[in-house]
Protein backbone atom coordinates (compact mmCIF):
# COMPACT_ATOMS: atom_id res chain seq x y z
CA UNK A 1 0.00 0.00 0.00
CA UNK A 2 2.60 2.36 0.89
CA UNK A 3 4.95 1.60 -2.37
CA UNK A 4 1.88 2.35 -4.50
CA UNK A 5 1.08 5.65 -2.73
CA UNK A 6 4.50 6.25 -3.51
CA UNK A 7 4.53 5.49 -7.21
CA UNK A 8 0.80 7.98 -7.77
CA UNK A 9 3.28 10.95 -5.46
CA UNK A 10 5.59 10.24 -8.26
CA UNK A 11 3.29 10.21 -11.33
CA UNK A 12 1.79 13.53 -9.42
CA UNK A 13 5.53 15.49 -8.79
CA UNK A 14 5.43 14.59 -12.60
CA UNK A 15 2.79 15.89 -13.72
CA UNK A 16 2.70 19.27 -11.57
CA UNK A 17 6.39 19.74 -13.32
CA UNK A 18 4.98 19.24 -16.61
CA UNK A 19 2.32 21.65 -15.97
CA UNK A 20 5.01 24.32 -14.87
CA UNK A 21 6.81 23.85 -17.12
CA UNK A 22 4.20 24.43 -19.99
CA UNK A 23 3.06 27.35 -17.79
CA UNK A 24 6.64 29.03 -17.35
CA UNK A 25 7.01 28.59 -21.11
CA UNK A 26 3.77 29.91 -22.28
CA UNK A 27 4.37 32.82 -19.77
CA UNK A 28 7.99 33.97 -21.32
CA UNK A 29 6.98 33.74 -24.59
CA UNK A 30 3.95 36.31 -23.63
CA UNK A 31 6.38 38.16 -21.46
CA UNK A 32 8.95 38.39 -24.97
CA UNK A 33 6.05 40.14 -27.27
CA UNK A 34 5.06 42.28 -24.45
CA UNK A 35 8.54 43.56 -24.18
CA UNK A 36 9.41 43.26 -27.64
CA UNK A 37 6.08 45.55 -28.19
CA UNK A 38 6.68 47.82 -25.65
CA UNK A 39 10.49 48.39 -26.85
CA UNK A 40 9.20 49.07 -30.33
CA UNK A 41 6.84 51.59 -28.88
CA UNK A 42 9.30 53.58 -26.88
CA UNK A 43 11.89 53.54 -29.42
CA UNK A 44 9.29 55.12 -32.13
CA UNK A 45 8.23 57.78 -29.73
CA UNK A 46 11.90 58.22 -28.93
CA UNK A 47 12.49 58.94 -32.69
CA UNK A 48 9.35 60.63 -33.88
CA UNK A 49 8.32 57.96 -36.41
CA UNK A 50 8.49 54.44 -37.17
CA UNK A 51 10.55 55.19 -40.15
CA UNK A 52 13.24 57.05 -38.28
CA UNK A 53 13.37 54.04 -36.25
CA UNK A 54 13.62 51.64 -38.56
CA UNK A 55 16.72 53.51 -40.42
CA UNK A 56 18.43 52.85 -36.92
CA UNK A 57 18.39 49.08 -37.61
CA UNK A 58 21.15 48.26 -35.52
CA UNK A 59 18.65 48.47 -32.11
CA UNK A 60 16.85 45.43 -33.47
CA UNK A 61 20.11 43.81 -32.54
CA UNK A 62 19.74 44.31 -29.00
CA UNK A 63 15.85 43.24 -29.72
CA UNK A 64 17.12 40.01 -30.97
CA UNK A 65 19.29 39.32 -28.19
CA UNK A 66 16.71 39.53 -25.66
CA UNK A 67 14.49 37.35 -27.61
CA UNK A 68 17.33 34.58 -27.97
CA UNK A 69 17.96 35.04 -23.66
CA UNK A 70 14.25 34.40 -23.43
CA UNK A 71 14.88 31.67 -25.99
CA UNK A 72 17.44 30.10 -23.95
CA UNK A 73 15.74 30.55 -20.71
CA UNK A 74 12.58 28.65 -21.87
CA UNK A 75 14.90 26.03 -23.30
CA UNK A 76 17.09 24.95 -20.14
CA UNK A 77 13.33 24.97 -18.10
CA UNK A 78 12.61 22.65 -20.83
CA UNK A 79 15.39 20.51 -20.36
CA UNK A 80 15.44 20.87 -16.41
CA UNK A 81 11.44 19.22 -16.47
CA UNK A 82 12.74 16.66 -19.02
CA UNK A 83 15.14 15.85 -16.73
CA UNK A 84 13.00 15.72 -13.03
CA UNK A 85 10.18 13.91 -14.90
CA UNK A 86 13.23 11.12 -16.17
CA UNK A 87 14.34 11.00 -12.72
CA UNK A 88 10.36 10.30 -11.65
CA UNK A 89 10.07 7.91 -14.30
CA UNK A 90 13.40 5.69 -13.15
CA UNK A 91 12.11 5.77 -9.55
CA UNK A 92 8.68 4.42 -10.58
CA UNK A 93 10.21 1.82 -12.47
CA UNK A 94 12.45 1.11 -9.39
CA UNK A 95 9.77 0.83 -7.50
CA UNK A 96 7.64 -1.45 -9.57
CA UNK A 97 10.64 -3.72 -9.49
CA UNK A 98 10.85 -3.76 -5.37
CA UNK A 99 7.10 -4.34 -5.70
CA UNK A 100 7.66 -7.47 -7.90
CA UNK A 101 10.03 -8.56 -5.81
CA UNK A 102 7.31 -8.23 -2.99
CA UNK A 103 4.69 -10.39 -4.62
CA UNK A 104 6.81 -12.78 -5.62
CA UNK A 105 8.43 -13.55 -2.29
CA UNK A 106 4.53 -13.60 -0.46
CA UNK A 107 3.86 -16.02 -2.64
CA UNK A 108 6.55 -18.29 -1.87
CA UNK A 109 5.96 -17.57 1.39
CA UNK A 110 2.37 -18.51 1.02
CA UNK A 111 2.95 -21.64 -0.69
CA UNK A 112 5.45 -22.97 1.90
CA UNK A 113 2.80 -22.37 4.49
CA UNK A 114 0.23 -23.87 2.49
CA UNK A 115 2.70 -26.97 1.78
CA UNK A 116 3.44 -27.03 5.61
CA UNK A 117 -0.18 -26.96 6.76
CA UNK A 118 -0.84 -29.70 3.76
CA UNK A 119 2.04 -32.19 5.83
CA UNK A 120 0.70 -31.63 9.14
CA UNK A 121 -2.76 -32.90 7.84
CA UNK A 122 -1.30 -35.64 6.77
CA UNK A 123 0.75 -36.58 9.44
CA UNK A 124 -2.31 -36.28 11.41
CA UNK A 125 -4.04 -39.00 9.04
CA UNK A 126 -1.06 -41.20 9.26
CA UNK A 127 -0.95 -40.97 13.46
CA UNK A 128 -4.39 -41.77 12.98
CA UNK A 129 -4.05 -44.95 10.47
CA UNK A 130 -1.50 -46.41 12.64
CA UNK A 131 -3.47 -45.86 16.10
CA UNK A 132 -6.37 -47.49 14.54
CA UNK A 133 -5.59 -50.07 11.60
CA UNK A 134 -9.70 -50.34 10.59
CA UNK A 135 -8.96 -46.83 9.59
CA UNK A 136 -6.20 -47.46 7.82
CA UNK A 137 -8.00 -50.11 5.88
CA UNK A 138 -9.64 -46.91 4.26
CA UNK A 139 -6.41 -45.91 1.76
CA UNK A 140 -5.93 -49.32 1.46
CA UNK A 141 -2.48 -48.80 0.56
CA UNK A 142 -1.02 -51.71 2.09
CA UNK A 143 -3.92 -54.55 1.61
CA UNK A 144 -3.49 -57.85 3.62
CA UNK A 145 -0.73 -56.81 6.27
CA UNK A 146 -0.77 -57.75 10.10
CA UNK A 147 -1.50 -54.40 12.21
CA UNK A 148 1.99 -54.34 13.32
CA UNK A 149 3.44 -54.39 10.02
CA UNK A 150 0.57 -51.74 8.78
CA UNK A 151 1.73 -49.40 11.39
CA UNK A 152 5.54 -49.98 9.89
CA UNK A 153 4.79 -49.46 6.53
CA UNK A 154 2.92 -45.99 7.47
CA UNK A 155 5.35 -44.68 9.34
CA UNK A 156 8.13 -45.66 6.91
CA UNK A 157 5.64 -43.55 4.28
CA UNK A 158 5.86 -40.95 6.86
CA UNK A 159 9.72 -40.87 7.07
CA UNK A 160 10.42 -40.79 3.27
CA UNK A 161 7.60 -37.68 3.17
CA UNK A 162 9.35 -36.21 5.77
CA UNK A 163 13.10 -36.67 3.93
CA UNK A 164 11.28 -34.97 0.83
CA UNK A 165 9.56 -32.13 1.73
CA UNK A 166 13.28 -31.45 3.49
CA UNK A 167 14.72 -32.14 0.21
CA UNK A 168 12.55 -29.71 -1.58
CA UNK A 169 12.71 -27.07 0.69
CA UNK A 170 16.86 -27.32 0.56
CA UNK A 171 17.37 -28.58 3.88
CA UNK A 172 19.39 -30.84 3.06
CA UNK A 173 21.91 -31.81 0.52
CA UNK A 174 22.17 -35.01 -1.93
CA UNK A 175 25.02 -36.15 -0.30
CA UNK A 176 23.34 -36.19 2.99
CA UNK A 177 20.44 -37.69 1.79
CA UNK A 178 22.71 -40.69 0.19
CA UNK A 179 23.32 -41.19 3.73
CA UNK A 180 20.59 -41.07 5.67
CA UNK A 181 18.75 -43.55 2.88
CA UNK A 182 21.99 -45.79 3.11
CA UNK A 183 21.20 -46.05 6.91
CA UNK A 184 16.84 -46.81 5.97
CA UNK A 185 17.70 -49.55 3.63
CA UNK A 186 19.62 -51.33 6.09
CA UNK A 187 16.03 -51.79 7.91
CA UNK A 188 14.12 -54.64 7.03
CA UNK A 189 11.09 -52.71 7.71
CA UNK A 190 11.79 -50.27 5.53
CA UNK A 191 12.87 -52.47 3.05
CA UNK A 192 9.43 -54.47 2.88
CA UNK A 193 7.58 -50.56 2.28
CA UNK A 194 9.71 -49.75 -0.45
CA UNK A 195 8.96 -53.42 -1.90
CA UNK A 196 5.42 -52.61 -1.52
CA UNK A 197 5.55 -49.09 -2.91
CA UNK A 198 8.07 -49.17 -5.72
CA UNK A 199 5.56 -49.43 -7.75
CA UNK A 200 3.90 -45.96 -7.07
CA UNK A 201 7.14 -44.38 -6.70
CA UNK A 202 8.46 -45.21 -10.53
CA UNK A 203 6.00 -43.51 -11.80
CA UNK A 204 7.00 -40.55 -10.49
CA UNK A 205 8.68 -37.94 -13.06
CA UNK A 206 12.22 -37.69 -13.14
CA UNK A 207 12.72 -34.04 -13.03
CA UNK A 208 10.57 -33.76 -9.80
CA UNK A 209 11.96 -33.75 -6.26
CA UNK A 210 9.81 -36.77 -5.50
CA UNK A 211 11.12 -38.94 -8.48
CA UNK A 212 14.81 -37.21 -8.06
CA UNK A 213 14.31 -38.78 -4.26
CA UNK A 214 12.59 -42.37 -5.52
CA UNK A 215 16.17 -42.51 -7.64
CA UNK A 216 18.30 -41.53 -5.12
CA UNK A 217 16.91 -44.34 -2.38
CA UNK A 218 17.22 -46.62 -5.37
CA UNK A 219 21.11 -46.03 -5.56
CA UNK A 220 21.27 -46.49 -2.12
CA UNK A 221 19.47 -49.70 -1.86
CA UNK A 222 21.46 -50.91 -4.24
CA UNK A 223 24.51 -50.01 -3.21
CA UNK A 224 23.40 -51.96 0.03
CA UNK A 225 22.64 -54.89 -1.91
CA UNK A 226 25.84 -55.30 -3.83
CA UNK A 227 28.58 -53.49 -2.09
CA UNK A 228 31.10 -54.50 -4.33
CA UNK A 229 29.14 -53.01 -7.41
CA UNK A 230 30.30 -49.69 -9.17
CA UNK A 231 27.75 -46.91 -8.77
CA UNK A 232 25.79 -46.28 -11.84
CA UNK A 233 26.70 -43.29 -14.05
CA UNK A 234 25.08 -39.78 -12.98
Amino acid sequence: MAARHRMWRSVLVAAAWGSVAVVVTGAIGAASVVVSGWLARGVEEANGDRRTALERSSLGEYFGGVSAVFSGLALLLLVATLLLQQRELRMQRHELAMQREELVSSRNELHRSAEADLRALHVQLTQMAMDDPALAEVWNDFPGESPQTLRQNLFANLTFSHYLLVYKWGGITDAELVARAGTLVQSPAFNRYWEASRGAKEVLPPDTDEGRLFRIFESAIRAAQQPDAPPPPA
